[in-house]
């Protein structure tokens, strides 16, 4: 049979055929998709350092990405920043005592948070422990090393309460009932503004990235294909030096230590993670970091964790669903919770000393 059309049967008609074939079958291959890699950027927010990597073939993408992520953290810093008078957290402050005052809803569901966390710690991680920030100067803005009186810690004791930080959805208020109480954000704020700043890159369609805002961040997804590998800062050694290392996907990671903001006076580190319960730095801890699936319960239960010591703070963690942690008691000794055991990796014991 033959299955050439008859109009094609002439020798001139079929080079044309032939050369259409040829044509079709040696299309111009597409230039190769670009290959997947880490993009970063770092950018300065809050009085800190944030910064965003990603693992994408979309590098441009991930830069626009990350402008959007910082510009929120701008967002955010003039509603929850207790540096900024003009900042809604301290607009709630000046009006102590006196009356309600509109808030944006950000700052309405950091304050239901804190709650949450001051609930769960029995107290420990308290807002309000500002009222003792004027006596105990640690921040970097502010720093001083004096020890404050007894009888004046004993004075901004009695204005820490968390109970009485009112929040009124339906009206969209915040109150702070005792005049002169201060509520400050330092412990939760910036873990508040990694979850925000996840949900951003989750947005925008990726997968694969790490959003780290000081000591705190979250890792989503994977690098290359493994899960995220995360250093535990030694508390006693020098700065980036880590003792153990932690694999993660998909999961926060926040430690709080006595180290970052402190001094050491006739043998003992004061540092700026007050105990509501005495007004002065907590001592059983060196170092706490959890591990959860929200930055901001991270962020505030590694304080209240310290907090408690490395005893009671890990039996917080292993009757509380879905938050592991890694504690460096007053001793040097390291407590790991069950859940996070395989996939720790401890390459050192961490530094002895003061």
């Amino acid at each position: 049979m033959n299955l050439v059309a008859p109009h094609l049967r002439h020798p001139r008609n079929l080079r044309l055929a032939f050369l259409f074939l040829l044509a079709a079958c040696t299309k111009t291959p597409s230039p190769p998709k670009p290959a997947a890699h880490l993009v970063e950027r770092t950018f300065a927010s809050m009085g800190t350092e944030l910064h965003l990597q990603a693992w994408t073939a979309d590098e441009a993408g991930a830069n626009a990405a990350f402008e959007a992520v910082f510009n929120e953290m701008n967002r955010l810093e003039g509603l929850l920043s207790n540096w900024l008078k003009t900042s809604d957290v301290e607009q709630l402050n000046a009006a102590a005592g006196l009356h309600p005052v509109r808030v944006a809803p950000e700052l309405r569901e950091v304050l239901r948070s804190a709650h949450q966390l001051s609930e769960l710690t029995e107290g420990k991680f308290d807002i309000t422990w500002g009222a003792l920030s004027d006596l105990w100067k640690f921040d970097y803005q502010n720093k001083d090393d004096t020890i404050p009186a007894p009888a004046e810690i004993a004075r901004k004791r009695k204005l820490i309460d968390y109970r009485k930080v009112v929040v009124d959805d339906a009206a969209g208020t915040a109150f702070i009932e005792g005049k002169g109480m201060t509520v400050n954000l330092g412990g939760i704020g910036k873990g508040y503004a990694v979850d925000r700043a996840s949900d951003i890159l989750k947005r925008r369609g990726f997968h694969d990235f790490i959003v780290q805002f000081g000591g705190d961040m979250y890792a989503a997804g994977l690098e290359d294909n493994h899960m995220w590998r995360l250093g535990i800062q030694d508390p006693r050694g020098p700065q980036n030096q880590i003792f153990a290392q932690i694999d993660l996907s998909d999961s926060t990671f926040s430690t709080s230590g006595d180290y970052a903001r402190s001094f050491v006076r006739n043998g003992r580190r004061y540092h700026h993670i007050i105990d509501p319960a005495t007004g002065e730095p907590a001592m059983g801890c060196r170092s706490v970091t959890i591990v959860a699936n929200s930055a901001t319960m991270a962020d505030g239960l590694s304080k209240g964790v310290f907090i408690l010591g490395p005893e009671a703070g890990m039996a917080l963690v292993q009757r509380t669903p879905g938050v592991d942690a890694v504690i460096v008691s007053s001793k040097n000794e390291v407590l790991v919770s069950p859940g996070i055991k395989g996939r720790l990796t401890m390459l050192a014991k961490p530094t002895d000393a003061p």
